[in-house]
């Protein structure tokens, strides 16, 4: 299984590797720094011309260049896109961003927890609900 990151915190980015290295089914965790470099990694722009499409887009709302509710909003208004599922990982716990993020097709929500241990917890659950008891699209 594929799995774009977009994630501009290294720390955040290295904690949600180390997760899925110790799950339980085969990923492959992509990682882009910004919106503008997740949307070229989507639409196999320079540089990302032989990247795979992936399966499951985490998506960071507080992004630099293009933020997170840009990215969102681009891949669901997209027809080769939209199907991709996108789960909101943000540490804005705001109504207003999760509003946003569910009217704009965010196929779920979910704050980043502080502590570690319950953000590898949190990782472990989107890998086992999500690529386990989701059944998800073909890829393109």
């Amino acid at each position: 299984m594929d799995i774009l990151l977009v994630e501009d915190n290294p720390g955040d980015a290295r904690l949600a590797a180390e997760a899925f290295k110790e799950g339980t089914i085969p990923t492959q965790l992509h990682v882009v720094q910004d919106g503008i470099e997740a949307m070229s990694f989507l639409r196999r722009e320079a540089p990302y011309e032989s990247a795979p499409r992936p399966d499951l887009v985490l998506l960071d709302l507080n992004l630099p260049r293009k933020d997170g509710r840009e990215v969102l909003a681009e891949i669901k208004e997209d027809p080769l896109l939209r199907r991709l599922p996108v789960i909101v990982l943000t540490t804005s716990q705001a109504e207003t961003d999760i509003s946003r993020s569910y009217e704009l097709h965010a196929n779920c929500y979910i704050v980043k927890p502080v502590d570690f241990d319950r953000f590898i917890d949190v990782v472990k659950g989107i890998e086992d609900f999500w690529c386990s008891l989701v059944k998800l699209p073909p890829t393109a």
